[in-house]
């Protein structure tokens, strides 16, 4: 934290926030934070992810030179549109989807995970800041202009496309080839082993007008998919106070929400 630029300390201390603040199938379960006095390291210790994430699944893929499968592609969805839904419905915008955030699970549950990007935006309110990763960024945010959660739904629909093809939807050799490309919103294909559906969903989230992107809500009612009804329900998402730092980094300890780590169970 001492090496931190002030955003970068609310940053830090936001993530503990909205991680703590939420329990849900679908997002990464907080369990601890603390701040390492010797070292002045915040230390945030979440939920396990034994599966790895959705980037080193894809990567793995490729070099077999394998697509996934379109069971386990919907399973992907499934978890990325209800993470996406628990945040959206709190007016928290994720603001850096891609697949290395996407955590996957040996059970076979896909959450969402790596919220230092994250947002808590006013209902109706636009933002305006340029956050996120290059390859899953929106046409508004390469423009500067202002977004909202439909922005996440265009980093969804490029999250599911390079599911599908082992590959960002929108590649260049450098960043003005990158923002050409994005800014038109033209993609390859995807290769025929998948269904018409999946080639209709990426269609509909890579839409360059941020207007004509459904909602997760709405991209779910048109696929007549119910998350609750599959993964439980949604969970507590009451949001905590702000974390704002203390002028004695000591006191910080003071401040973080408490552990959450479940009882062991007895051996008999």
């Amino acid at each position: 934290m001492s090496h931190l630029n002030d955003r970068d300390r609310e940053n830090a201390l936001n993530e503990v926030r909205l991680l703590a603040s939420i329990s849900h199938p679908a997002i990464v379960a907080y369990k601890q934070a603390f701040l390492d006095e010797p070292s002045r390291i915040l230390c945030i210790v979440e939920e396990f992810a034994d599966g790895g994430d959705l980037y080193q699944r894809i990567q793995a893929h490729r070099e077999l030179k394998e697509y996934i499968s379109e069971d386990e592609l919907w399973n992907i969805f499934l978890g990325v549109a209800a993470g996406l839904q628990a945040l959206h419905s709190r007016q928290i915008l994720h603001r850096d989807l891609k697949s290395a955030n996407v955590f996957l699970f040996r059970n076979g549950r896909v959450k969402l995970g790596d919220l230092n990007a994250s947002k808590v935006a006013e209902r109706g309110e636009l933002q305006a800041t340029q956050t996120g990763t290059p390859y899953y960024a929106s046409p508004e945010v390469w423009k500067n202009h202002p977004y909202d959660d439909k922005s996440d739904m265009w980093s969804f629909g490029c999250v599911l496309f390079e599911t599908a093809t082992l590959r960002p939807p929108f590649r260049a050799d450098d960043m003005e080839g990158l923002f050409r490309k994005v800014t038109r919103g033209v993609y390859p294909r995807i290769p025929a082993c998948y269904s018409q559906q999946v080639a209709d969903v990426i269609a509909w989230l890579l839409r360059v007008n941020p207007k004509e992107r459904p909602g997760v809500s709405e991209l779910l009612a048109r696929l007549n998919l119910n998350v609750e009804a599959v993964l439980g329900p949604k969970g507590r998402t009451a949001l905590l106070k702000r974390i704002k730092l203390p002028n004695d980094p000591k006191e910080l300890h003071k401040l973080l929400p408490p552990a959450r780590y479940s009882r062991p169970r007895p051996l008999n």
